[in-house]
Parts: structure tokens; sequence; C-alpha cells
């Protein structure tokens, strides 16, 4: 679906899906990225601050990209990022999980030098199949307009 500035409303809320993370899929993204012990070794993590594997929290922020591209920013319609304002992983991400992703607009405000387009804050919420928060991230987008202010 293609949404464009004037589709994101303060309090529009969008189930963007889920994905469940393996060990396998944890221990190769942390070998390229983020190769600490607690992410790369099942065993030697039994002991660790975290008494098993977690993911990297980048991970779970790319795999929660993934599902904000399929199902809340449009590709057609997208200008980018102007940034995040907050990130938090609140609770660790184990092989396993299955996580679920929701993005809430925050504020919607029409660029005053380009009014082409408009200024989307949203958050985004991972939660397990808990209920639990694992993930928060709160960032700022640019849209494209549907009709130029």
């Amino acid at each position: 679906m293609t949404r464009y500035f004037e589709d994101y409303v303060p309090g529009l809320t969008v189930d963007c899906g889920t994905f469940t993370v393996s060990e396998a899929e944890i221990v190769a993204f942390a070998t390229q990225y983020d190769p600490q012990p607690f992410h790369i070794d099942a065993a030697g993590a039994k002991n660790g601050p975290f008494g098993g594997l977690i993911a990297s929290g980048w991970q779970t922020t790319s795999m929660m990209m993934r599902l904000l591209v399929e199902h809340f920013v449009s590709p057609d319609t997208s200008l980018g990022a102007a940034g995040v304002d907050e990130i938090r992983w609140p609770r660790p991400v184990r092989p396993g999980d299955t996580l679920h992703v929701d993005a809430t607009v925050l504020e919607a405000r029409r660029s005053s030098s380009k009014p082409d387009r408009g200024i989307v804050r949203s958050l985004a919420e991972v939660t397990n199949q808990n209920g639990e928060l694992a993930m928060k991230m709160t960032a700022i987008n640019f849209i494209l307009a549907r009709e130029a202010g």
C-alpha cells in the first residue's frame, strides 16, 4: 500500500507483522556485525550476563526495519530519514522468539522549506510472543506529499 504524507495522521497504528529469530541467524549476524560472546557463543553465553545467547539489538533493529518498509513506510513515497531520537532494547531477544512490530504516528507536519513533503515522527515497538517489549524506536522520516502544500 502506498502511503503519502497526508495518510500519516497522528494516532495511526499499523500492524507490521511478525518475524522469528533462529539461533543460526543470531550467530551469523553477530559473527559479521556484532561479535560479542553473548551473541556468537551459545555455550559460553550460558555463563554470561544474560544467561544464554541473545540477538544483537542491531539485528532486531534490522529485522524490524524490513517490516516497517513492507508495511508502514511506502518505498514509493519515502524520502529517507532525518534520524532516530531514541532506540531502546529493554528485553533480550532469544533464539526462537517471535517478534511483533507495530508502528504508530506520533506527529506529522508539512515541511516549511519543501512543501512537497512532510516530516513524520513515529514510534516503532517490537514485542515478543509474551507481549513483552523487546525494542522501541522513535524515528523521523521525510514522506512525499500527495499534493504540494
